[in-house]
């Protein structure tokens, strides 16, 4: 199933193994999310509910089933290309929050806004980079730095602080990302081959803002 593609692509790279699979997770009704989440207007959106006094957290994934049927139509895995870039980074978005906010949630750690939004641009870059070597090995893209961080923009619609802590993410992710571009460019092979390279990204994986925040002042 597509969505579980996702989830291993990120989980091959990060050494991430979960109990559960993303479509334990999903939603595709907008109609069935809590009424606040139902006035939104986005394509994707992570649902979080934590209860402290049981320890628990409860996680649900919201894809526009728009978005899933091109994504079908037009399968990443088999073709990255411009007419399904929007669209794959969009879902890739949504497993990248999943993945992190369920791996850490298993080892009880926090996870801050900051922190998720980082990574997940994070696993944008690393993510469509795995894939596109794959399937042109001759074509290092070096078009993706451009097409994740100069190109993008912050929705219009987020209030100034939320504005203000995605812009501070991806500003820190295309700090980190420029730095892993110059390892690959040096080494010219797909991520996996580069050990220290991959490494260092699990190590990224597993750090909490604070520390992931000065491996980018130490590295960028």
């Amino acid at each position: 199933m597509l969505l579980t593609h996702f989830q291993e692509l990120l989980g091959g790279i990060y050494d991430v193994r979960l109990a559960h699979d993303v479509y334990d997770f999903l939603v595709t009704d907008r109609a069935r999310l809590p009424a606040p989440a139902r006035r939104g207007h986005g394509e994707e959106e992570l649902l979080v509910a934590h209860e402290p006094e049981r320890g628990e957290v409860a996680l649900a994934l919201y894809l526009d089933p728009a978005l899933l049927e091109r994504l079908r139509e037009a399968d990443p895995f088999v073709a990255l290309h411009a007419g399904n870039l929007a669209d794959w980074l969009t879902a890739l978005e949504g497993v990248s929050h999943f993945v992190y906010l369920a791996f850490n949630a298993a080892h009880d750690k926090p996870v801050s806004l900051l922190e998720l939004e980082l990574q997940a641009e994070v696993d944008k870059f690393v993510a469509s980079y795995c894939l596109l070597r794959r399937q042109v090995p001759g074509h290092f893209p070096r078009e993706l730095p451009r097409l994740l961080f100069e190109r993008a923009h912050v929705d219009p619609r987020l209030d100034a602080p939320h504005a203000a802590l995605y812009r501070e993410a991806s500003r820190y992710a295309e700090r980190f990302c420029r730095h892993l571009e110059r390892a690959l460019a040096r080494s010219r092979v797909e991520l996996g081959a580069d050990a220290p390279l991959l490494a260092e990204l699990r190590r990224f994986y597993r750090l909490n803002t604070v520390h992931k925040r000065a491996h980018i002042e130490r590295t960028g």
